[in-house]
């Protein structure tokens, strides 16, 4: 199963025919409507963030982004251009075309108080979470329909976890860069909800979380 090849390709698209553009600071929530034919791009603005998102089916949001659909497909544990991303029904949700970062995560995870205990001490079990960033983004929008029993496995953009030879896990410093873009184009009409990660004890983000920014285009 490849692992690691990176596709980098630039966007044709300009930020001055943006219908949307909004910069979102770390530890803060985006929820939106991305709909089929439309182009959403993540930038990482000061580089090694992680972004946490989960995508749904806006006719239904029990259909979702499927990690192990994804890697099933697609043959390889990461996203980089040409990934198209797979709902639980197996149909394609949407599919990566631009990326200039080249390896996006499917496996780590998002933080919650339960993992940051576990990970890094019994006195970080109630520093804001990504899970926290997601609940609130619930209950601040019942017009998407969501509920925690929705919250599932997630897309970590820009974050780097390799895989062990022995098949485990490790958080790393991040290979993205200040200004570094993931884009997206909708094959459905889909709700992305992203938390912009505020994990400070993970050197995926150099322990320092920042902004991002998100762009849509018609």
């Amino acid at each position: 199963m490849a692992s690691s090849n990176f596709k980098i390709i630039e966007s044709s698209f300009s930020p001055q025919q943006a219908i949307l553009r909004e910069v979102v600071d770390s530890g803060d929530y985006f929820i939106t409507l991305i709909k089929a034919g439309q182009t959403a791009r993540i930038i990482d603005l000061e580089g090694n963030q992680a972004v946490d998102t989960l995508f749904y089916s806006s006719d239904d949001p029990s259909e979702r982004y499927s990690a192990s659909d994804t890697i099933r497909e697609q043959r390889s544990l990461y996203l980089t251009t040409g990934s198209c991303l797979t709902s639980n029904a197996n149909r394609p949700m949407l599919q990566i075309v631009a990326d200039t970062c080249g390896r996006h995560d499917t496996l780590g995870g998002a933080c919650s108080s339960e993992s940051n205990t576990v990970r890094y001490h019994q006195d970080k079990r109630f520093m804001h979470s990504c899970r926290d960033s997601w609940m609130l983004a619930v209950s601040e929008n019942p017009e998407y329909g969501l509920n925690k029993g929705n919250i599932s496995h997630n897309i970590n953009f820009f974050m780097n976890v390799p895989v062990t030879e022995k098949g485990g896990l490790t958080f790393e410093d991040g290979i993205s860069a200040a200004g570094k873009y993931v884009e997206l184009e909708a094959l459905m009409d889909v709700v992305m909800l992203i938390s912009n990660c505020p994990q400070m004890n993970n050197p995926c983000s150099g322990f320092n979380p920042t902004p991002i920014e998100i762009l849509i285009w018609n």
